[in-house]
């Protein structure tokens, strides 16, 4: 299959510009798999959608704010939008980046504050490797005073307006890390949580940071040949054996989120009785067999994109087109503000 395979025609004036409130109020598209049959309800309905003993996993990575704003030497502006850590030592942090500015180049000094500098080094593909001269707890310290939080582009206000519509309502301070927020996990409300709980749902947590290679365009035909940036993952083996238990009593597993869906494919990958950590570059496409999820919460994605191929991968190419024109029709709100869909 070619990228142009996975297209569809998306209004501008569709792509969501403010968050729902309240969160679990945004609309809900449900999609059979096995059928192709639609239905539309409203995100707190998910409840009536999975029974006692069923496993939800959730992503709890927390954003951090990634976009920072500096100066050269030659008082140029420049704009840097952190991706993901490279490394670490006691004085200093390298980071992957994406530059906005003008004649940079390797040893450029960017000036972020009096005290808050970094160095640019060698630049990868469309990655440039980023020295900062503080690290750990230092460097956090520094991102919260100066940074930004990097709502995507199609987002046209990018202040810190939604600074906190833009994190999960269980995102974990112990596990800040993603420079965007795994979106699916936005329209959670701590009472639909409770609902769940309530109803006897497992719920279980992995850490993925969602680094900005996720939302990098596919620039190849042929999609065999995308090579996805590496992400941080951490899953614990509690969580792998929640759902191996799952699958013996006859339950089913719901990942929320795409990123979720490639942490627990990863971990599983490995072994499915250890605690994994580690970078995960994994690519999930057609044809693709999921060893790990029966069921997916997820946005409505952009089209040609990495995450649009892995909801196709899990529903089918029509299937999926079917939905998102239904969507479009239908005018649901599309991207990162916008409304869900749950693939059953």
């Amino acid at each position: 299959m070619k990228l142009s395979d996975f297209n569809y025609q998306l209004p501008e004036n569709l792509i969501a510009q403010t968050p729902v409130s309240p969160r679990d109020c945004s609309r809900l598209l449900i999609l059979n798999r096995a059928s192709g049959c639609l239905e539309h309800r409203r995100f707190f309905n998910i409840v009536d959608y999975v029974a006692k003993g069923d496993v939800l996993v959730i992503n709890d990575s927390k954003v951090i704010p990634a976009r920072l704003i500096g100066n050269k030497n030659t008082g140029g502006k420049v704009e840097i939008f952190l991706s993901h850590m490279v490394s670490r030592t006691k004085g200093e942090e390298i980071w992957g980046c994406l530059i906005k500015g003008k004649h940079i180049k390797n040893g450029t000094e960017i000036i972020l504050s009096s005290t808050f500098k970094a160095v640019v080094q060698e630049k990868i593909n469309d990655v440039w490797l980023v020295t900062f001269n503080c690290s750990g707890v230092r460097f956090q310290k520094a991102l919260e005073k100066y940074g930004q939080v990097p709502l995507p582009p199609y987002i046209k206000n990018l202040k810190n307006t939604y600074k906190n519509e833009y994190q999960t309502v269980y995102a974990d301070t112990k596990h800040k890390g993603s420079v965007a927020a795994p979106t699916a996990g936005l329209h959670f409300t701590p009472r639909l949580l409770k609902e769940l709980k309530k109803k006897g749902v497992i719920i279980k947590k992995i850490t993925l940071h969602v680094g900005l290679g996720t939302f990098l365009p596919v620039r190849v035909s042929n999609i065999k040949k995308h090579q996805m940036h590496s992400e941080w993952v951490e899953v614990q083996k509690e969580v792998l054996k929640e759902i191996s238990d799952a699958r013996k009593r006859g339950n089913k597993v719901f990942a929320v989120g795409t990123t979720t869906v490639r942490s627990l494919e990863a971990a599983w990958k490995v072994s499915s009785s250890k605690d994994f950590s580690g970078f995960v570059n994994i690519f999930i496409f057609p044809p693709y067999k999921f060893k790990t999820i029966d069921g997916l919460i997820t946005n409505f994605h952009l089209p040609e994109s990495t995450l649009l191929l892995l909801v196709s991968a899990l529903a089918g190419r029509q299937k999926i087109l079917k939905a998102y024109n239904e969507a479009v029709k239908e005018k649901y709100r599309f991207f990162s503000f916008g409304d869900a869909m749950l693939i059953i």
